[in-house]
């Protein structure tokens, strides 16, 4: 009578050289896709914007932060030759918006900083906005003051329609609002600053990056 011969595993199991072979691609496949969810993840998590509270020092030591960026206004002003701008105009550019006026005594020290800034990054996305809220009477007056401060040019607004946009509205003069990439108020500094310093190059450097 012929026997049947069984292997030694009954025919029941892989061998064991299978075994580790599986073991192997099912590690393999959970390693790739633990990759894919680690990378969809960084892409679908949003950017939280960089903290500026660091610059909030020395020349900068009135500078306001918001904890969250907020929406810059959308009301129209003046270039030099009188047709209207938006602040929509300058996004994709770190802007520093700098409200002044002739009369302002703090503004006329402040602006040549304020040239210094805007010539250290020409090469740069960055934009220096000095905007004259003095009335239209004034007008040779703050084209003679902006000329003596290049490269910086004459923006207008006579009826403080770009400064009442502000929330909150700036209490005086000279107020520098801080407007990143992409087109948000991220700080401001209401009084005379430095805006040539180490602090002020550290944050227009970090709005530049953060994007």
């Amino acid at each position: 009578m012929n026997s049947v011969q069984t292997p030694p595993d009954g025919g029941q199991t892989p061998p064991r050289r299978s075994l580790i072979s599986m073991a192997i691609g099912v590690f393999a496949l959970i390693g790739v896709v633990g990759i894919l969810y680690v990378i969809l993840s960084a892409s679908i998590k949003p950017k939280l914007p960089t903290d500026l509270n660091e610059f909030k020092t020395g020349a900068l030591a009135k500078l306001v932060v918001w904890p969250e960026p907020k929406p810059a206004p959308t009301t129209s002003f003046r270039d030099a030759d009188g047709k209207p701008v938006t602040l929509a105009d300058f996004k994709g550019q770190v802007v520093v918006l700098n409200l002044w006026a002739t009369w302002c005594g703090p503004c006329k020290e402040e602006m040549p900083t304020l040239a210094k800034l805007q010539a250290a990054y020409a090469a740069q996305p960055v934009k220096v906005v000095a905007v004259s809220v003095d009335s239209m009477d004034y007008d040779d007056l703050a084209r003679s003051d902006i000329a003596k401060t290049p490269p910086l040019v004459l923006y207008r607004d006579a009826k403080y329609a770009l400064a009442f946009g502000l929330d909150p509205r700036p209490a005086g003069l000279p107020t520098t609002v801080i407007i990143d990439r992409q087109g948000r108020e991220r700080a401001r500094l209401e009084g005379g600053a430095d805006w040539s310093s180490q602090q002020a190059r550290g944050l227009i450097e970090a709005l530049i990056s953060d994007h």
